[in-house]
């Protein structure tokens, strides 16, 4: 089973972000172990990327965007090839520091348009259930 580390800048305090969250953490219990780690503003974000992923994906303006079939497929890929844990990094009101971007291994971007951080964590845990419900075949994605 794939292990997804979510490591967000900022903790949700919004009941209605933070419900959407706990429902596709839920959701997505089947297909991956995922944790969620919560950085204060400020906090050197680089020093809590976990070791031991495999793959550390930095959320930023100017990533790559790609639709959820690309995202699936990519993490098909992933897990073909033997990856088993993999990093998704949201920066706060003001992004992501540079050394977390650099020390990357793929930038991506969820839209050209601006979230706020919270939102930006909830549709990214939306697209991967989507993503692992496209894998599966599932009739959610349509």
């Amino acid at each position: 089973m794939l292990h997804v580390d979510l490591v967000c800048v900022g903790r949700m305090k919004e009941p209605y972000f933070v419900a959407a969250a706990a429902e596709y953490q839920k959701r997505l219990a089947p297909h991956v172990k995922l944790t969620v780690k919560e950085l204060p503003e400020g906090h050197p974000v680089v020093n809590e990327l976990p070791r031991d992923a495999t793959l550390t994906v930095a959320l930023c303006v100017d990533g790559q965007p790609c639709t959820s079939q690309q995202l699936a497929a990519d993490i098909a890929a992933w897990q073909l090839s033997g990856i088993s844990s993999v990093c998704y990094v949201i920066g706060g009101s003001d992004g992501l520091p540079g050394a977390v971007v650099q020390r990357a291994d793929k930038r991506l971007s969820l839209s050209a348009m601006t979230f706020p951080h919270h939102l930006a964590r909830v549709i990214l845990l939306e697209q991967l259930y989507r993503a692992f419900q496209i894998i599966a075949g599932g009739k959610y994605h349509k």
